[in-house]
């Protein structure tokens, strides 16, 4: 018995991470810790949700251009981020698109706030669902 005990931890010990489930007010929060402002923590939990189900270590499918989008903003791998296979990318974000898969989302919104002051909110395909009046996220504060 205590062989499978062992046997047990060490898999769940070398197990790869798949990343965290946010909830909305989790992520506002975890935002607003990394110098989002207050008035935008809303349509960025909005994305979050439309575009990963606040999910932290998503790969999307393969787009038509054969890029990724990775991370809980999605966040394309032939504009932003480098991805691990080498292949040719603009890295305007200046980082690895495995740095997009992690629990500490601080490279995620740096690269996304930089993808928003250069391209604006319809950067993101589901900005149609959180432009106009969304749901207030005081409530979580």
């Amino acid at each position: 018995m205590k062989v499978l005990a062992f046997f047990i931890l060490a898999l769940a010990l070398a197990a790869p991470a798949f990343g965290i489930t946010f909830d909305r007010c989790s992520l506002a929060h975890e935002l607003y810790s990394l110098d989002v402002p207050m008035d935008q923590l809303a349509r960025w939990t909005c994305i979050a949700e439309r575009e990963s189900s606040y999910r932290t270590g998503v790969v999307g499918p393969t787009n038509s251009n054969g890029s990724n989008d990775y991370g809980i903003f999605q966040i394309n791998n032939y504009y932003w981020c480098q991805p691990a296979n080498g292949r040719f990318s603009y890295n305007e974000c200046n980082l690895s698109c495995d740095d997009l898969l992690t629990d500490d989302i601080s490279d995620s919104v740096r690269c996304a706030r930089q993808i928003q002051r250069q391209q604006g909110w319809t950067a993101w395909a589901t900005w149609k669902y959180c432009n106009g009046t969304l749901p207030s996220i005081d409530s979580c504060f």
